[in-house]
């Protein structure tokens, strides 16, 4: 099959010659005939050498790149990406295990998908787009999907309608391709937890930080535990499997303790340990006493884009000073950002000033990120986008 070309600028081609998986629009000279949002083109050189093939969308990365080779994108394509993804997830023991139902099938660049994010919740696989060209192959990739992973997966939900560039205007409805299962109570390490892939954020959990909670339960025995930005409440059931003293759960949504709640209840029905409180976060902090020696910090992406980088990083140090004012001594801080503009080294600098403006001694025992299953594709760093630390405070 012959896709519409597209030929770059002299010298624009040293990222792709790296596998970077992106073609700005700023690299780009001319483009062959119209494609529109979505269509798969290819790209060539200055000086007409094929050097990549990709969707083609309306923004600043012009190109997401699917392949290096000049292959047709069909279904056979989608099966071979997707049986790696899923070969993947079974080393990592994420595949029929009784223990763990959940995990991420598909983390866009990092399994060689821009643009695609595919959670598997038990017989349930969300989907979702984050690029024209995977919403308009959509129904080709649940195709290629059910056929790679037989009875694992049952039903497929499609839930694009906030994550596609609202200019495409390509009228994205969530819903399900395949199947249509009310059931979802998932199992992460032995626990249950309900999704809620219709309304939601993301798929309907953050599968990310399955391994930071797993480590979170170690440090929680005998402990007085703050889960902050709890959402549907994960640090704060592992905490109670861990044999904390008692666990407070605090979103701003009300509908995020109502989930965090029945969450609990799934796991430890009538446990006197945990309330939840419906409140922003700072003011929550500001009058908190200093009952707390384990506190979870797990706030959404302050910074979205580069150029609100600055008042990103004040925001995480305001709010981690808030906790090394409040913890008491001997108390562990799990500490995170999730915003992809901050880098390991910001964030640290950050909670660094944090710690400082304390004057408190504080050590760092563990430095974290995102699991097996969010795979970062070593030509596009960009992928890295969780990083938290654990904190022993003095």
């Amino acid at each position: 099959m012959t896709y519409k070309k597209l030929y770059l600028k002299p010298g624009k081609e040293e990222s792709l010659k790296r596998f970077h998986p992106w073609v700005f629009s700023g690299a780009i000279a001319k483009v062959e005939g119209e494609p529109e949002e979505g269509e798969v083109v290819d790209v060539y050189t200055s000086k007409k050498e094929f050097i990549a093939c990709g969707h083609f969308q309306i923004g600043s990365i012009a190109v997401r790149v699917l392949t290096f080779k000049q292959e047709e994108i069909n279904r056979d394509f989608w099966k071979r990406r997707l049986a790696v993804a899923l070969d993947l997830r079974r080393s990592l023991n994420l595949v029929n295990n009784p223990e763990n139902n959940t995990c991420r099938l598909v983390h866009g660049e990092g399994d060689n998908l821009p643009g695609l994010i595919i959670d598997v919740y038990g017989q349930t696989a969300v989907m979702q787009a984050h690029s024209a060209g995977m919403h308009v192959d959509r129904l080709e990739i649940a195709e290629a999907l059910s056929e790679v992973m037989g009875d694992i997966v049952k039903h497929i939900y499609y839930k694009s309608e906030t994550t596609l560039p609202f200019k495409a205007d390509l009228g994205p409805e969530n819903g399900f391709i395949k199947g249509g299962s009310p059931e979802n109570v998932a199992l992460e390490n032995g626990l249950k937890f309900h999704v809620d892939w219709l309304k939601g954020q993301k798929t309907g959990f953050f599968v990310d930080q399955r391994e930071n909670r797993h480590l979170l339960e170690r440090y929680s025995k005998g402990r007085n535990v703050l889960n902050m930005f709890c959402y549907t409440g994960g640090f704060s059931f592992y905490a109670m499997r861990g044999g904390a003293n008692l666990v407070h759960s605090v979103d701003s949504s009300a509908k995020a303790i109502d989930l965090t709640n029945q969450n609990v209840e799934l796991n430890f029905p009538g446990d006197p340990r945990h309330e939840a409180f419906a409140e922003d976060a700072f003011k929550y902090l500001d009058r908190m006493g200093d009952q707390y020696d384990l506190i979870i910090l797990d706030p959404p992406a302050f910074a979205k884009h580069r150029d609100a980088l600055r008042n990103a990083l004040r925001g995480y140090s305001k709010l981690n000073a808030k906790a090394f004012e409040k913890i008491k001594p001997g108390g562990i801080l799990f500490t995170f950002s999730c915003s992809q503009v901050v880098d390991k080294k910001d964030f640290r600098n950050a909670v660094f000033t944090a710690a400082a403006q304390s004057g408190r001694s504080v050590r760092i025992l563990h430095q974290l990120t995102q699991p097996g299953d969010h795979p970062v594709n070593i030509y596009h760093p960009e992928g890295e986008y969780l990083k938290g630390l654990v904190l022993y405070v003095e």
